[in-house]
Order: C-alpha cells, then structure tokens, then sequence
C-alpha cells in the first residue's frame, strides 16, 4: 500500500475492493476485529478506516449486521405521483410503490405519539402554538439500507376524526386514508433545501455527519384547511425528485422520451427508476 497513515491505507484499499465489485452493495465488511487481525493493525486503526469509508457513503453501520457495503445507485421518485386524482388503489403506500418499481424491497421502523405543536409546526399547520398534534414517523429502508427520514404532523381533531392517530402504520398511506374519511388534499405547496446532516440525522441514516441532504417539506391543505405537514430527509446524492406537471397527453410524450417504466398493472407511469451513482 502507499505512504500514509495505516488506517488511510486500509481505507484506500477497501475503497478499491467495493469498486471493483470484490464488495458488493449488500455485502457484510469483517467487523473491526476482524478486520485489524487480517491487516496486523489495531482495533483502533481499524475502526478509523471504516470510519473514513463511512464519510464517504460507500458504507453504513447496522447494529444488527455489522458494517455494509451501501448501495451506490440514485432512486428517483415522480414526488406528483401520490397526488393524481387517477391513482389506482392499492395497499401499499408511495414509498413501498417507489421502492417496488425499481426492483428493491422496502421496508420500515414506524412510531406515532401526541405532541405540543413547536414554532415550525404550528406555522406550518396554522394551528396555535403547544396545541396538540399528532406526529407519525417512519425511517424508510431499501434492501434494509437505512434510506429516508420522515416525520408528518397532523392537527389533533383532524388525525382523531380520520383515523390518522392510529398508533400503528396505515399500510395504504395516510394520504389515502384521508381521502377515504373525507378528506381529500387538493392542493400542496413543496420547498426542497439541499443542506448538510445534522448529528441526529447522520445517526438515522447511516452516514457521515455533514452529508448532503435533501430536506423535503411538503404542506398539503383541502378548500377548509391545512391537513399535514410531511418533511423527509433523504441522501442527496442517491435521491432525485421529480414533478410531472400538466396534461397526461404531454406528460406521456416526455416519458416515452425518457423511457420511463411503467409500473406492472397501472396505466400510468410513476416514473422511478434506478439509475448508476457515482461512487
């Protein structure tokens, strides 16, 4: 190996090794025992190199698995799909769709609890401040890769008159179940900031502190009020969103240009799709 610091060293050649496909997204990396006992360092050393890999999103630590080799391809979601009047039914939400289409398995932690309404939220919710409301959160995984973080509050009397206090996962989505209850949203206004991860997001995601990240807030309101705010972080370097807006007549041309997929058994394309990353 070059000059250098050992655990620099040992990063390079593990960096090369997940390159050249010797390490395969997926793939368990010897823990740092054993890592150290094959390259005669310390546990020390060892632990510094998968750390430096870890600042790099080529890996992520699980605490069941050990540390992983991290999937290097871009996810994009049609972020506009959810919303389309013409949506079929189904019984999976947007993320697991998203996540099916592209050949991956989703899957997610999910926790639900009443809180007093903070500054942001009560702004955003246009409901006073330290008013109940109920908060549901799901960290989203691909392939068991740690992949999104989102949170969504809902007013109190709205999330108890529809369901949404439900203490569990609505494995239809929320947004369906609004409809279902009466309460459709009909209007939504999107901000999208790139920024980077704070410690506790660099914790829920898998990656180093600092990484990019896309912080999606979405609002979503009816003709009589604000239903939900939704704000997701995801990692901006293996997420691209996209807004299909207009007629289907135009929308299709672009996606026909695109070669968008159409998902199995829907006549109307999601639009997501897996493309390489840089790694």
């Amino acid at each position: 190996m070059a000059d250098g610091p050992r655990y620099q060293r040992i990063a390079d050649l593990l960096r090369e090794e997940i390159r050249n496909g010797t390490w395969k997204p997926g793939d368990r990396l010897p823990s740092h025992n054993e890592l150290a006992d094959q390259m005669h360092v310390s546990i020390t050393t060892a632990r510094n190199a998968i750390q430096v890999l870890v600042a790099e999103n080529l890996l992520y630590t699980a605490t069941s698995r050990g540390t992983i080799v991290r999937s290097q391809e871009v996810l994009e979601s049609v972020v506009t799909s959810h919303i389309r009047r013409d949506r079929p039914q189904s019984s999976h939400d947007i993320f697991s769709e998203i996540a099916r289409a592209a050949g991956r398995e989703p899957s997610k932690q999910f926790s639900a609890r009443m809180e007093p309404a903070g500054a942001d939220v009560a702004h955003w919710l246009g409901v006073p401040r330290d008013s109940w409301v109920v908060s549901r959160t799901v960290v989203q995984y691909l392939d068991n890769e740690p992949w999104s973080w989102e949170v969504s509050f809902y007013p109190r009397d709205l999330a108890e008159a529809t369901g949404i206090d439900f203490p569990h996962d609505i494995p239809e989505g929320t947004t369906r179940r609004l409809a279902a209850r009466g309460q459709p949203e009909t209007a939504h206004r999107d901000t999208v900031v790139a920024r980077p991860a704070t410690a506790e997001e660099a914790a829920v995601l898998g990656v180093g502190a600092g990484t990019m990240l896309l912080d999606h807030l979405r609002i979503g309101a009816n003709a009589e009020r604000i239903t939900r705010v939704t704000r997701q972080r995801s990692i901006a370097a293996r997420n691209r969103l996209a807004y299909e807006l207009g007629d289907d007549g135009g929308t299709e041309v672009i996606r026909k240009a695109l070669g968008t997929p159409h998902p199995p058994g829907n006549s109307h394309s999601f639009g997501n799709s897996l493309v390489p990353g840089s790694p």
